[in-house]
């Protein structure tokens, strides 16, 4: 199937999960995961209406930006984000999704001071507890939208989650549940319910994801296609 098929097929069942919610199909954006996708099949999945694009990647990033492949959408940063090469993100990427700890959240800051520009973040949550993943602990998050409220260059949109690989069907919407609460409770609490983007679910979950309150999902290999790993 093209990208134009895939990317109709998963809208199609991204608003039949919607509507068993109760929800706008509307309410909900689809990120295309585009790492190790050329400028092309970016063009390709902006023609066929994606809503953003998002990478995980800062080099390959940077690469495809040379390249106009992002023309017409918005660019997220989706992976880990490494503090040395913060510089290169801020003010690229309309959204920085993966922001997982203090020393991260200060630095994209230092940097969106330096560029005078207020960048637009998500606070990741390491709802699995993943000693080898980045991300806030749930018991952590509220402290951190805290700091990230007093600082003047960053702006708080909501929250991401990825749960670990190795969940089971019913563990992985458990944590999707917990993190919907989570943002329930910072957004009435610190943020007057402004927050709009709560990013959880990719190819595999996206679905029970919206069903459990996703407003913004990230799908890579079912839009573009299974991924090529060199050995």
């Amino acid at each position: 199937m093209t990208i134009a098929e895939n990317i109709a097929r998963i809208r199609a069942n991204m608003a039949a999960a919607a509507r068993e919610a109760g929800r706008d199909p509307k309410e909900i954006l689809l990120v295309g995961a585009s790492k190790m996708n050329d400028a092309a099949a970016c063009r390709e999945a902006i023609a066929a209406g994606i809503d953003a694009l998002g990478e995980n990647r800062v080099q390959e990033m940077t690469a495809k930006l040379a390249e106009n492949a992002y023309e017409g959408r918005p660019l997220h940063f989706i992976g880990h984000l490494q503090r040395n090469k913060v510089r290169q993100v801020v003010g690229k990427a309309a959204l920085i999704q993966s922001i997982g700890s203090e020393a991260l959240l200060r630095e994209v800051e230092k940097e969106a001071a330096r560029q005078q520009l207020v960048q637009d973040i998500l606070l990741e949550v390491n709802i699995g507890g993943e000693e080898a993943k980045s991300g806030f602990a749930p018991a952590q998050l509220e402290d951190a939208a805290r700091a990230a409220q007093a600082m003047s260059h960053v702006r708080v949109r909501g929250l991401m989650t990825i749960p670990p690989a190795d969940s089971d069907r019913d563990t992985n919407i458990r944590y999707f549940q917990e993190v919907r609460a989570l943002y329930v409770d910072i957004n009435e609490k610190l943020f007057h319910n402004e927050l709009k983007c709560l990013s959880m679910g990719m190819s595999g979950d996206f679905e029970d994801a919206i069903r459990n309150g996703a407003t913004m999902v990230r799908v890579g290999t079912a839009i573009f296609g299974a991924r090529y790993y060199p050995t």
